[in-house]
């Protein structure tokens, strides 16, 4: 048992897939838990620091061969530093899952018996074709949703569950979509339970360039919204932003309504740009008339 190993909270539903370790792994090597012990002294100082700011951390997710890994740590840093009503440490949760449902459902049961306020982030998911194609390798069902709908069902229903949850309850939810119609959704169910300007519990988020319609129109409606803009070598941010465009065919689509939207906008402060200077020739010129008949005078 690693020296720093704490409670934490459930990270498998019954439903998860587990054709990861068809055999016992063989124990950590002296080095494999010194890496290990780092990345928990490297989280817990992120922690500490933003504890010490107030600045909330929204741990990310990834693909399934090491997503359990990365819940343990997020839901033993949720356990340590989550208090009150509003969460500092959120996890992710990839509605592009079968299991999504039944795990966000398990954690939170399991965080509310402890008293703890627990945040999510919800996402549909970035990594479709390397899961599908590494079940398939095995021989085993895919782990990922059969068709896009499925997804975007499993999404709005978690978004729908959480929003019931923390309407009236501790936690947080962070609505991580370039899809319209989950955000129109997600928003009037929101306004009907009375989460709006004033609540801190619910975020919508997106990509920074994208689905920019919908983040101002969720701003002007009072709802809190941040856009993240990734970071790093080319190399690594490309192969990111691709399966973004790929498996999200709902920020291909925003896209082109910010499109839209921003041609008419240019459109429109073109024509007011040209009748304002209509407006001051005609002013000149009357001004200019007037100057003459009071000299004629």
């Amino acid at each position: 048992m690693l020296p720093w190993k704490r409670k934490t909270l459930p990270i498998f539903a019954e439903c998860s897939a587990f054709y990861h370790t068809l055999q016992k792994p063989s124990p950590l090597t002296a080095t494999e838990e010194h890496d290990l012990e780092l990345a928990h002294k490297r989280l817990t100082t992120i922690c500490d620091k933003a504890l010490e700011s107030n600045v909330p951390v929204v741990i990310d997710a990834e693909d399934t061969s090491i997503q359990p890994g990365i819940d343990y740590f997020t839901y033993w840093a949720a356990v340590k530093y989550n208090k009150g009503k509003k969460p500092l440490i959120s996890g992710t949760i990839q509605a592009y899952l079968k299991d999504a449902g039944q795990r966000l459902f398990e954690t939170k049961k399991a965080a509310d018996k402890m008293g703890l306020p627990i945040g999510f982030k919800l996402v549909r998911g970035a990594y479709m074709s390397s899961e599908r194609k590494l079940a398939n390798s095995l021989g085993v069902e895919s782990p990922v949703h059969n068709s896009i709908n499925d997804t975007h069902r499993c999404f709005n229903e978690c978004a729908s569950y959480m929003l019931d949850e923390v309407s009236s309850g501790p936690g947080g939810l962070i609505l991580a979509t370039h899809n319209l119609e989950s955000g129109k959704m997600a928003a009037q169910k929101a306004r009907d339970l009375g989460i709006g300007k004033d609540s801190d519990k619910l975020e919508f988020a997106s990509l920074y360039g994208m689905a920019n319609a919908m983040s101002f129109g969720l701003r002007n409606a009072g709802f809190g919204v941040s856009k993240y803009l990734p970071f790093g070598p080319v190399s690594e941010i490309m192969p990111y932003l691709l399966r973004r465009a790929e498996e999200n065919k709902g920020l291909l689509s925003s896209s082109n309504l910010d499109r839209h939207l921003m041609v008419k906008e240019l459109k429109r402060r073109v024509n007011a740009c040209v009748w304002q200077g209509l407006a001051e020739e005609e002013s000149a010129v009357k001004t200019q008339a007037g100057s003459i008949v009071d000299v004629k005078m």
